[in-house]
């Protein structure tokens, strides 16, 4: 079983060999819901940041729809679906910030169940960004076009047993029963993994799932 700090550390030191003209990098962290995206990309930026190089990380959860426009669209039952996020935000996001300008990122605030428009002030100057998400190397229209501005793309690849357990027991952690958590990973959440699966475009690295050190 690979470790989470190997991860880490492949990750970590591709980008430091990639930033080596001090250029700001875009990286895309991808993968199914489960995966364990956000806590590689969290550690990464941890140790990047110890390492003197400032990165930022910046989770795609900004981009949901509010709960009233799935509601206006019948969309409230597949929320984290790829038809349930402003993909054409996301994209004029990443596309300003390759262009080197200064943007503000929304946040998805999981407590209040809300997107947080302008929550994140991102530099241009920003050496290192970390874009962590599902669909952002996706092959749907809008999501596809993502992938031309990444500078160095990173999958985490969960096989789907694996990622059946762990969407079941978010549900369970969020006090659930059995049942109830089982039937919301399947109803919605595994579908979405399976889309990921699915439509994924190549990244320049796959990485093995991790087990927490």
């Amino acid at each position: 079983m690979n470790s989470l700090t190997n991860n880490v550390n492949i990750v970590a030191d591709l980008i430091h060999a990639d930033r080596s003209d001090g250029t700001q990098m875009l990286v895309a962290i991808v993968g199914a819901p489960g995966a364990g995206k956000s806590t590689l990309a969290q550690e990464v930026a941890r140790r990047l940041n110890q390492q003197k190089c400032p990165t930022l990380v910046l989770p795609m959860d900004g981009f949901h729809l509010d709960n009233a426009v799935l509601d206006a669209l019948n969309l409230t039952a597949r929320k984290g679906a790829p038809d349930t996020f402003d993909a054409s935000g996301l994209l004029r996001m990443v596309t300003a910030l390759s262009a080197g300008q200064d943007i503000y990122f929304p946040r998805f605030d999981r407590t209040r169940d809300i997107s947080i428009a302008g929550a994140l002030a991102v530099s241009a100057a920003q050496p290192v960004v970390i874009i962590e998400g599902n669909y952002l190397m996706y092959d749907a229209p809008v999501w596809r076009e993502l992938a031309a501005f990444w500078d160095l793309t990173v999958r985490v690849d969960v096989p789907l047993p694996e990622l059946r357990a762990r969407l079941i027991q978010r549900w369970l952690s969020l006090n659930h029963s059995p049942p109830v958590a089982t039937r919301r990973a399947e109803g919605n959440d595994i579908p979405n993994a399976q889309s990921v699966i699915a439509q994924a475009i190549a990244c320049d690295v796959n990485l093995p799932w991790a087990a927490q050190d």
